[in-house]
């Protein structure tokens, strides 16, 4: 997974746009562009903003693709997060905020529901 494709994940894990996403972290919105188009790679400084003020963001993970557990095993974060799954959406309501799940080692995906303020939802399951 390229770096621009983590930076999209940690967007879409935290509902953020990218103008939203520049703005919270104090940088110009064409640096975030040009870094999720492939143009640019991020800087030290972009990378430390985004783990300051996103904490549940593993640097290790953001810089590398690599989720390092214990500082033994190693695995990679495509494994553990469904990515690029089919998608449904329907017609249903929701209220809950999307949550993070922080622990990979100790859980499994099951499924994700992403909510929408159009009263949708999308599904994604893991491919088996």
């Amino acid at each position: 997974m390229l770096i621009k494709e983590r930076l999209q994940l940690v967007l879409k894990m935290h509902s953020i746009t990218p103008s939203s996403f520049a703005d919270k972290l104090g940088i110009q919105r064409s640096n975030v562009s040009h870094v999720l188009s492939g143009r640019n790679k991020p800087s030290l400084d972009f990378l430390e903003k985004i783990v300051t003020h996103f904490p549940r963001v593993n640097a290790h993970w953001l810089i590398t693709g690599i989720m390092q557990d214990d500082g033994q095993n190693i695995k990679k974060i495509e494994q553990e997060l469904p990515v690029n799954l089919h998608s449904e959406k329907t017609g249903t309501k929701s209220t809950g905020e999307s949550q993070v799940i922080k622990d990979f080692k100790a859980k499994n995906v099951v499924r994700i529901l992403e909510f929408y303020d159009d009263n949708t939802f999308s599904e994604y399951l893991p491919a088996k």
